[in-house]
Parts: structure tokens; C-alpha cells; sequence
């Protein structure tokens, strides 16, 4: 992974020197890509979140707060942390977050369990506020699910997963007028694939249409 929250198989691929080719047969006999096939972290989090839907306040916060601190960084270093970020962050309640100080911010700057950035610490408070402010207009989940595309990928390799999409780039933008920080066209594009906006598990993959928001093919 280099620059999004989620491991988009592409960008993990290339991250680890895989070849641009289909899933991997797994030991079990189960096809994932290059990046969910040998760390069992990773394959759980394959096997059991990536690109199921998320439709609640609570885990969508959570989810574009974790794109945020994944900026540069590998999602398993994120992924090993979530813990301590649930911790940290009062499990992601948007209230909670919304109504830290100062002080939570010198906190949280000095907990070693986190990402100790102070621009992603404070750019998930502003968040958090900007989440709540969203209430007003129907809430954040239904904002960001209005960006779901008419189609979705059907990616065969490594290769042909997208990084940005055109629904992306606007997710981003109408973000960023609600006040949102650390949301660009990419990392959105990586929430859109980690919450089941979009499908870009590759088609020989077993997880390949399990989300139940698009078919199979």
C-alpha cells in the first residue's frame, strides 16, 4: 500500500513487487489477491470486512478517519493500530470526537498507539464535527452513497483495478465544501472500495459479489 486507506489490490501489489496476474490459490482453496494471501491479518480482514457495505454514521467515521492516518503509510500498519485508535478516539462516536479540546489533541499526540500526525489528529476532529453538521442534511451515510456509480469494475488482474474514479473525484470535492480534510479523489476511491461502493475484488476472487450490493459478473 502507498497512499490510500484500503488495500486497492493494484496499489498493494505493486507495494509488494506482485506480478499484474489474477488471485492467488490459496492453501485452503480459496483465490485472493496478492495482498490478502499470505499475512493472516490481512486475509481476515479480506475474508470478512473488505467491501462489505457500511451503512451506519458510527463506521463510516471510522472508516474515512482511518483513510486519513493511512495518508503515506501501509494499511496493515493501520490495521494492527485500530485498536488503539478505537481507544483514542472514543470508538469513532462522531459526538465524542466532535467535542475534543485541546487537550485531547495534546493527548493524542503524545499516545504511541496512534499515528502521532497532528494535521490527521486534527483534521478527524474537524471531522467529526463536520459528520455531525451533516445530520442537518440527511446524515453521512446517505451523502456518501449517493456517490455510488451505475457500474462497477470487473478487474481480471491487479492491473485493471482503478485507482480514482470520476465519482470519486466528486465525493471528494462535495466533502471537502462540508468541511472534511485528508479526503482526495484516491483515498476516496479506496473508501468506496473498503465499504462496497464499488466491487474491485478480482472476478476469480471467492469474495467477488459477496457484498450483496452487486453481482458476481
Amino acid at each position: 500500500m502507498t497512499e490510500t486507506l484500503e488495500p486497492a489490490a493494484a496499489r498493494e501489489a505493486t507495494a509488494q513487487g506482485a506480478p499484474a496476474s489474477g488471485a492467488v490459490l490459496c492453501e485452503d482453496g480459496l483465490r485472493r489477491p496478492a495482498w490478502a494471501a499470505v499475512d493472516g491479518m490481512m486475509r481476515e480482514y479480506y475474508d470478512t470486512e473488505w467491501g462489505m457495505p457500511v451503512r451506519d454514521e458510527q463506521g463510516l467515521f471510522e472508516r474515512i478517519s482511518l483513510e486519513g492516518f493511512q495518508a503515506g503509510l501501509s494499511w496493515a500498519t493501520i490495521l494492527r493500530k485500530r485498536p488503539a485508535f478505537r481507544t483514542a478516539f472514543a470508538d469513532f462516536s462522531p459526538d465524542a470526537v466532535a467535542a475534543f479540546t485541546d487537550d485531547d489533541g495534546e493527548r493524542l499526540m503524545a499516545d504511541a498507539g496512534i499515528v502521532r500526525n497532528r494535521a490527521k489528529i486534527l483534521a478527524t476532529i474537524a471531522n467529526a464535527r463536520a459528520t455531525v453538521a451533516l445530520r442537518e442534511e440527511g446524515g453521512l451515510v446517505d451523502f456518501v452513497w449517493s456517490f455510488k456509480p451505475a457500474e462497477t469494475p470487473a478487474p481480471r488482474t491487479f492491473a485493471d483495478v482503478p485507482t480514482v474514479s470520476d465519482e470519486s473525484k466528486a465525493l471528494s470535492k462535495a466533502l471537502k465544501k462540508k468541511g472534511f480534510n485528508f479526503v482526495g479523489p484516491t483515498t476516496m476511491y479506496a473508501l468506496m472500495e473498503a465499504i462496497g461502493i464499488v466491487d474491485t475484488h478480482l472476478v476469480d476472487s471467492h469474495r467477488r459479489g459477496t457484498s450483496g450490493v452487486w453481482p458476481s459478473a
